[in-house]
């Protein structure tokens, strides 16, 4: 039995997104730990009641302080200490690199999950594109001392590879993102009228203003059509401001549905999912729509491209292309037939390749926790 911890920068993605992964862990025959900032009781009592032991850190997942950034270092040096794990898994930019540090200081192995390349990668803004050059420099740094490290698209390895951040090419392992639970998001049957639905939070960079201005252009011919939004707002530079939000609410052309906690009801009730981001690691919320029976609409971008086959379970189109995304809708307005068509392959191609037990025997096997 190794004691394990799994590390993260938002503790509700601890029960969302790694909650099979924990399971498959504890079933394995593990004691895990997991370590978050502060959470709520509901989270803390799921992740108990699942097993799992939680310990809180001090985590900015945003902004760049040194000194608060140290003190989340030597807090994780302290807990690890403390705790002696056998291996750490740590996922998002933040966990990766100070976990990765705080666990070398202890001794113990680390794993790292690269989920995206994320705001420090892409911004073109000389603020960002500095805070990038040394969010580089660390993860060089870090990974160095990573035993393996997951990639969920084969994009953003080759950035990693490219950018030298890698020790060698034997530390990569290609996942196919999170994976997604087929029973837990089953498929349901598809409403007659067509509704879009689009799941992320409320940041531009995953492409909310051209969902937005494309349910706008559609609603001209199509007034009909409905374009729903689950999101919370964020803190992040790129994120969409509250008073946008409301203006777009108060002008009609989204029905927000708010930041829900299950997102299964919102998508059984809608016909068609759509995700026109600027990048991803391996959006956890197209393989939960396809694992429901929902065909996607998405963006030809490293991260989104390998969940469609353009034509066979959704359509993929060029990103920042307000109307070419506002005539793949239109596209499913005009032949309903398609809707159930790709729904059901969106289904089949889940289950072949996205299937969250396939995903996680990859992980727990490059752990050597099986």
């Amino acid at each position: 039995m190794a004691k394990v911890v799994v590390l993260g920068s938002l503790p509700e993605s601890l029960i969302n997104f790694r909650g099979p992964l924990l399971q498959a862990m504890i079933a394995a025959g593990h004691e895990v730990h997991a370590v978050a900032p502060t959470a709520d009781e509901a989270v803390v009592a799921a992740l108990t009641q699942m097993g799992v032991h939680f310990h809180t850190v001090p985590l900015a997942r945003t902004g760049l302080n040194p000194w608060r950034d140290l003190a989340t270092v030597l807090a994780l040096r302290n807990i690890f200490r403390s705790m002696r794990p056998d291996c750490i898994l740590a996922y998002t930019i933040k966990p990766v690199i100070y976990g990765c540090l705080a666990g070398r200081m202890v001794g113990s192995p680390c794993y790292a999950m690269i989920t995206g390349l994320g705001y420090t990668f892409t911004a073109p803004r000389m603020k960002g594109w500095l805070v990038g050059k040394l969010a580089r420099g660390l993860y060089k740094l870090a990974l160095s001392h990573a035993e393996r490290v997951f990639f969920q698209n084969l994009d953003n390895l080759r950035v990693f590879t490219e950018a030298g951040l890698l020790r060698d090419q034997s530390q990569a392992v290609l996942i196919n993102g999170s994976g997604v639970d087929l029973d837990h998001y089953a498929s349901t049957t598809l409403p007659v009228t067509p509704i879009f639905l689009m799941i992320a939070r409320l940041l531009k960079d995953k492409g909310i203003v051209e969902y937005v201005d494309a349910a706008r252009l559609v609603k001209q011919q199509y007034p009909n059509a409905k374009f729903r939004l689950v999101g919370w707002l964020d803190s992040n530079p790129a994120a969409v401001d509250k008073e946008t939000l409301n203006a777009w609410i108060s002008e009609g052309v989204i029905e927000y549905l708010g930041p829900l906690p299950d997102v299964r009801p919102a998508i059984a009730t809608a016909s068609i999912y759509v995700l026109p981001s600027y990048h991803e690691g391996m959006p956890r919320t197209v393989l939960e729509a396809m694992s429901m029976g929902r065909p996607v609409i998405t963006t030809d971008v490293p991260g989104c491209r390998e969940t469609v086959i353009h034509g066979g379970n959704g359509l993929l189109v060029p990103v920042r292309d307000t109307l070419a995304l506002a005539n793949a809708m239109r596209f499913f307005i005009e032949h309903p037939e398609k809707t159930a068509e790709m729904g059901a392959a969106s289904r089949q191609l889940a289950a072949t390749k996205f299937d969250v037990r396939l995903v996680n025997h990859t992980i727990l096997e490059a752990m050597e926790l099986l």
